[in-house]
């Protein structure tokens, strides 16, 4: 357990926005929507998560706030953006990103928070918790997949 697991959520929430000036303008406009659509299903799926005690947070930067919330608004937000820039257009390269990321938290990173008093999973095993993320992954390709036809249609003025 660590002294100011506060204090780590916020890194865990302000980190990630150091690498955004890095991404390009360009490129968050690009993708920044599909990154908001998922931070935003993800949003509504902790809300189930809580209900149903598929996992727990310990701790939360704010009384009211969700447990998830410098998860969302930190590293996937930004982690969404950096993950479409590199790989988007390449469905396997797309795939294998995200299975090496959702890897990288559902071990390491998971069992970091757990350490810290933050985190854990309750009635969920890792590797429903990975199914899960592999959906969402294929929802945000779907979604970006989708919305580029869409703006492809309409003329530029």
């Amino acid at each position: 357990m660590t002294k100011h697991p506060r204090l780590l959520l916020w890194l865990i929430l302000l980190v990630p926005w150091l690498s955004a000036p890095f991404l390009g303008k360009e490129n968050i406009k690009r993708y920044g929507l599909a990154s908001l659509f998922i931070c935003l299903f993800i949003r509504l799926e902790s809300i189930v998560a809580e209900k149903r005690k598929w996992w727990w947070f310990y701790e939360r930067m704010f009384p009211k706030a969700n447990g998830e919330t410098p998860l969302i608004w930190g590293q996937f937000l930004i982690g969404t953006i950096w993950i479409l820039k590199f790989s988007y257009g390449n469905f396997s390269k797309y795939l294998v990103t995200n299975f090496v990321m959702d890897l990288f938290f559902i071990y390491p990173f998971s069992n970091f928070l757990k350490k810290h008093g933050i985190f854990s999973y309750v009635r969920l095993n890792r590797f429903q918790v990975y199914s899960v993320f592999l959906l969402k992954s294929l929802l945000i390709y779907g979604f970006q997949l989708a919305q580029e036809a869409i703006t492809k249609k309409t003329p530029i003025e």
